[in-house]
């Protein structure tokens, strides 16, 4: 697992009243529609537009503004770059949540997928207060993986209103594939384009809110003030703040982005369709980019409730196996827009 030092029934809409801006590519903000799904699953739809991807900050820059990280930490960001326009030719429906605990649940129950951690036996990573970190170079009381933990026990409380964990990028393909066959329409992962474009609802900063690391609280469940008792060894990383969770939070606790979407940035590592290749950005299409044609390593996006600010910035990316789960890793769906109701 990467370190950040360096995955044919009609389909039941229901409208949403969504009063929460948004932005149109790089344009002024429209209001955002809504759907929601057989599983309760609430969607927002995305429009068609351009942005600029990655990140260009010079190391100098960010060690300004992250004092307390060592440098070698910004040398490692370079398949941020370089810099590139981006457009996103079709609109789409996206999650605006993370998908829930009991959402997976229902999916099991409906479908029979077996996850991934219980079907090969190996089961996942979890939360131990007892697990002596010193004994690691994680340094953070995950242990796993053990059979003891999976999706729907991660070590720590979660309820059906929580981000599903301990899912595999096989897992929620096989999420997305089951809706697709039941409600008949195409659902799948984000495309890396697509997630980060939705994520930066139109803006060019570090997060969709701004560039201060502080401002985080207000909209990411991530490392704070909250769950620095939990991990004492990671005090200058904590932002001094507090969002009010040590852990995972039912999802939408916080503020959202100006798409309406919730829990893009902390909560949950979210799963994204493309292979990782460092280098794809300087050759990648302008139009609609898919990733590479192969890898070894998914990339997932967002960062998580036990991500420092550094690693939960809008253009940061981040990788596992397809096979990986872990109690920080979770997902977010695309619903693809039908061609017939845009001419309606």
């Amino acid at each position: 697992m990467r370190n950040p030092v360096r995955s044919t029934t009609t389909i039941m809409l229901l409208g949403l009243s969504l009063a929460l801006p948004a932005c149109s590519g790089l344009g002024q903000p429209t209001a955002p529609a809504g759907h929601v799904n057989s599983l309760g699953m609430r969607f927002v739809r995305i429009p068609a537009g351009e942005f600029l991807m990655g990140s260009d900050e010079a190391p100098e820059r960010l060690a300004r503004d992250f004092p307390a990280y060592e440098l070698k930490r910004f040398l490692q960001l370079g398949d941020e770059q370089p810099v590139h326009r981006v457009r996103i030719s079709q609109p789409f429906w996206l999650g605006q949540h993370e998908v829930t605990v009991g959402q997976f649940r229902a999916f099991l129950q409906a479908s029979g997928h077996v996850p991934e951690s219980v079907a090969d036996g190996s089961g996942g990573y979890g939360y131990n207060p007892d697990y002596d970190p010193a004994s690691t170079t994680r340094g953070d009381a995950f242990e796993g993986r053990d059979p003891r933990y999976s999706w729907d026990q991660p070590g720590f409380a979660q309820t059906d209103q929580s981000p599903v964990l301990n899912v595999t990028w096989n897992d929620a393909v096989a999420l997305a594939r089951w809706l697709s066959l039941r409600e008949n329409r195409v659902y799948r992962l984000p495309t890396e384009a697509e997630w980060e474009y939705a994520c930066r609802a139109g803006s060019r900063t570090r997060y969709h809110q701004g560039d201060d690391p502080q401002s985080l609280a207000q909209v990411a469940n991530v490392f704070d003030a909250a769950a620095l008792p939990y991990w004492p060894r990671w005090q200058a990383y904590a932002l001094a703040g507090s969002d009010g969770h040590a852990f995972s939070a039912p999802v939408g606790s916080l503020a959202p982005n100006a798409f309406g979407l919730y829990d893009m940035l902390g909560n949950a590592w979210e799963w994204v369709a493309d292979w990782h290749d460092p280098q794809y950005y300087a050759s990648s299409p302008n139009t609609d980019p898919q990733g590479p044609e192969d890898g070894g390593v998914k990339v997932r996006r967002g960062g998580s409730w036990h991500s420092w600010a550094l690693y939960a910035r809008c253009s940061f990316r981040n990788w596992n196996s397809p096979q990986t789960r872990y109690t920080l890793v979770g997902m977010r769906l695309l619903l693809e827009v039908e061609a017939d109701s845009e001419r309606r």
